[in-house]
């Protein structure tokens, strides 16, 4: 099912961007942990249109509702419904789109698959499916925080040509990273961060970026060996992430430019335990994870529906020039880093639940 994610900590997304709503099932999420509509919310007006000059001006308040599976403030164990409407639908944007596949957008690929698709918003494949996943994996956070003791923080580490410090031995924490509109905790990167996003805006284009992930307090031992490592666990689910091109994790390409001398983790003894002096393999090992913080990096490509005329051709193979309207993100990762963080949330709940049901 290809809206669905997970083993034992199951996900389920539904609606397109232009319809009445959006929202998702989850299933597998074990009883009696304490949630209410507050412990998801916090995370949904992270990712939520409208927040700044460098986000879409697309009005969506992404109020969630749960429908099931909570009673009396506890989960149940049973499948828990969440729903956020669509309050601020504007089809008629999309008009002179319909008959013009967009560059690099999914027009083309889901006409050809389904030979039928929803014509505004880009439906399915519009990033307003993932309020499905931040809701959900704001559950599978509150789960793995509550008992588990695992952190995740996310932050925008790169807009285009401008890079930030390499902060991933930082203590960062969430607070850090919305200090600044573009989310990334660098002061002086995020300023040059938000000129160079105007500036796409002001042109009527848009730019890419990078988002940096960590999760700390993951024991060692989760994931699985051979096809289901938790490093591809990972990869699939940020790479299932709208304008999503790339993934590494610890060294990532750099560590092809390396000597084995040079990258291999020695262990060493640290509070009683095994740990690595590096932490060049990002907190994997072998496909399972080694103890040590896991750190990633994902790559989002420049928003494909821009304002500046391009010219191409519609579904009938006419040239054509295309200046798209409607309202649009010139630079998606100040609103991704919840995407990414509600992803990974996802991949160690259901890694963690299938280690407990080892014991």
């Amino acid at each position: 099912m290809s809206s669905t994610f997970g083993t034992v900590f199951r996900v389920t997304t539904f609606g397109e961007s232009h319809g009445r709503g959006v929202g998702a099932v989850v299933d597998g999420c074990p009883p009696r942990l304490a949630l209410a509509e507050t412990d998801i919310q916090p995370q949904l007006d992270r990712r939520r249109p409208g927040q700044s000059g460098l986000s879409t001006p697309r009005e969506e308040s992404d109020k969630v509702s749960i429908l099931s599976g909570v009673e009396n403030g506890l989960t149940l164990g049973t499948p828990i419904g969440l729903f956020v409407p669509n309050r601020d639908q504007q089809p008629g944007d999309y008009a002179a789109m319909s008959r013009i596949p967009r560059p690099s957008h999914a027009d083309w690929t889901y006409q050809v698959k389904y030979g039928i698709r929803a014509s505004s918003g880009g439906g399915r494949s519009s990033a307003r499916e993932t309020i499905g996943r931040v809701a959900a994996g704001a559950i599978a956070e509150k789960l793995l925080k509550q008992h588990f003791g695992v952190e995740i923080v996310a932050w925008v580490s790169a807009v285009g040509a401008v890079e930030a410090p390499d902060l991933a031995g930082r203590e960062i924490t969430r607070p850090d990273v919305d200090a600044h509109a573009v989310r990334c905790p660098d002061a002086e990167a995020a300023q040059r961060m938000e000129a160079a996003i105007r500036q796409a805006r002001e042109a009527r284009d848009s730019t890419g970026g990078v988002i940096t992930a960590i999760c700390r307090g993951v024991p060692a031992g989760w994931g699985e060996p051979v096809f289901d490592k938790l490093e591809a666990r990972l990869a699939q689910a940020m790479l299932s992430i709208p304008a999503t091109k790339g993934f590494e994790i610890g060294s990532g390409f750099a560590g092809s430019r390396m000597l084995g001398s040079e990258h291999n983790d020695p262990f060493v003894m640290r509070k009683g335990r095994l740990g690595t002096a590096t932490n060049r393999s990002g907190g994997v090992q072998g496909g399972i994870s080694n103890g040590e913080p896991i750190v990633f990096r994902v790559a989002f490509k420049p928003p494909a529906t821009i304002g500046k005329a391009q010219a191409t051709v519609d579904f009938e193979g006419h040239a054509v020039e295309l200046e798209a309207t409607g309202r649009h993100d010139p630079c998606v990762v100040p609103r991704a880093v919840p995407i990414v963080e509600a992803m990974a949330a996802l991949v160690l709940a259901d890694a963690a639940l299938a280690q407990c049901a080892r014991s």
